[in-house]
């Protein structure tokens, strides 16, 4: 745990002010807390973790659930509306934005996104259900994504249109 909450450090700069420093910190302790044994130990870690989330939550506005899966250097760029489904995957490297939803599509039916390495998602998109985001993949502010991006590609719209990413020339 120490060794991400050292990468986390030095993903927000060392800056005490940036709100998502704090959520993943709590986030990576949640995490650690399942770690522990016998379950009794881990029963006061429980109740802090409980405290320090909800804390997070009403002073940053994100709620990130230590059940969903953060891959390394995941960054929180600015603050709050920010919730993210227990059951969501997130591989290295990715850039979430404010206002973003990702979750579950309908109620009571499970499956929420899994994202690919460095995806980078924009302010206020919403992205759900049990789909795939690939690798390299940019997501557009305000989009609705409700279909798999493939590898490569970004979604922009409502509902996303998925189109690929257009190669930069060389200077």
């Amino acid at each position: 745990m120490l060794n991400l909450v050292r990468e986390d450090w030095r993903t927000f700069e060392g800056q005490l002010s940036r709100q998502g420093l704090w959520v993943m910190l709590v986030y990576r302790f949640g995490r650690w807390r399942y770690t522990v044994r016998p379950s009794l130990l881990r029963l006061p870690l429980s109740l802090i973790y409980r405290v320090l989330k909800l804390l997070s939550q009403i002073l940053t506005g994100i709620d990130l659930p230590c059940e969903a899966t953060v891959g390394r250097r995941f960054t929180i760029e600015h603050f709050g509306g920010i919730i993210v489904s227990g059951d969501t995957v997130f591989g290295d490297d990715c850039v979430i934005r404010n206002g973003v939803t990702i979750g579950l599509r309908r109620t009571g039916v499970r499956g929420a996104p899994t994202f690919g390495n460095r995806v980078d998602i924009g302010a206020g998109a919403v992205i759900l259900g049990p789909i795939h985001i690939g690798d390299d993949v940019s997501i557009g502010a305000n989009a609705v994504v409700l279909k798999d991006v493939p590898a490569n590609h970004i979604a922009i719209g409502v509902p996303a249109e998925v189109r690929p990413k257009r190669e930069r020339p060389q200077a």
